[in-house]
């Protein structure tokens, strides 16, 4: 991968990361596009490492909330434990909620299911229509909001949603969105809870990713390399924080229609070129 390569695929995953596309599937379609060799594991690894590069904005952009504890009372008979609990009670539901993405992600790993995933435009194109026709009527199945408290119930369902974006072309945020509001939860509150738990998920699947390449070989950790990592990520961070801002007040008045529609037309786009015998490498 070279400098304009690495700018244009950072360009689009902080642009997506946030929006109910599908940030991976994105990237995966632009790195056909520009004819990036797929199945190299430094493209891999590019591909995660610089989806935490863009998470680490919701730290910038929501520090006051992701830095809190929990000053309200304690409820009365509470052990130490529960006490424990209660004070650092965000990040004990970002536990609960990522704990099935681990469990689902290392299976998918270990399996070596997601790397064949990672290397499937077919797979993007079928679940981004999938999913934006479901985007087209999913803000009316889940119209209804009861309250916007968030429980250990709730962090742990809304997690189980999580799962199902292991496949490319779901989308994380759709997935955890959309799992928010069929707990009851306002769009907003949703998409807020969406943004707190990428966090961990992805600084855990970075993690691994960083293991995995330096278990496995490590002559891709040359200077050039480790330097598109660092482009990758500053610049998916910077695009993200301003994507995730409009994508909140968009998400909040308008719902998910529109993004519902974009899918269909990419992913149809995507799947008639394929049938037709058409190839997305438009760059030799």
């Amino acid at each position: 991968m070279n400098w304009l390569e690495t700018i244009i695929i950072a360009i689009v995953e902080g642009l997506t990361e946030f929006l109910p596309v599908s940030s991976t599937g994105h990237m995966i379609i632009t790195q056909n596009l520009l004819g990036i060799q797929q199945g190299d594991p430094f493209v891999h690894a590019f591909t995660f490492i610089i989806q935490f590069g863009a998470i680490l904005s919701v730290v910038c952009l929501y520090w006051k909330q992701f830095f809190q504890l929990n000053h309200t009372p304690v409820p009365k008979g509470s052990n130490a434990l529960q006490k424990l609990i209660h004070k650092f009670r965000f990040y004990w539901l970002l536990f609960i909620g990522v704990l099935p993405a681990v469990i689902i992600g290392l299976l998918a790993k270990k399996s070596g299911l997601l790397d064949w995933l990672l290397d499937s435009v077919e797979v993007v194109a079928v679940m981004l229509v999938v999913g934006g026709v479901f985007m087209l009527y999913c803000d009316r199945l889940f119209n209804k909001v009861d309250s916007d408290e968030i429980d250990e119930k709730k962090a742990f369902k809304i997690g189980l949603f999580q799962c199902i974006s292991v496949i490319p072309g779901v989308s994380r945020s759709m997935a955890t969105i959309v799992g928010g509001m069929a707990q009851k939860l306002s769009r907003k509150k949703a998409a807020e809870f969406s943004f707190f738990l990428a966090v961990p998920t992805m600084a855990g699947a970075t993690l691994l990713d960083l293991l995995d390449l330096f278990k496995e070989d490590t002559s891709w950790a040359s200077a050039h390399n480790v330097t598109m990592l660092i482009l990758g990520c500053v610049v998916a961070f910077i695009v993200a924080l301003l994507a995730m801002k409009w994508f909140v007040a968009f998400l909040t008045k308008y719902g998910f229609k529109a993004f519902g529609i974009y899918r269909i037309v990419v992913g149809g786009i995507i799947i008639i070129l394929l049938l037709t015998g058409h190839s997305l490498v438009m760059v030799d």
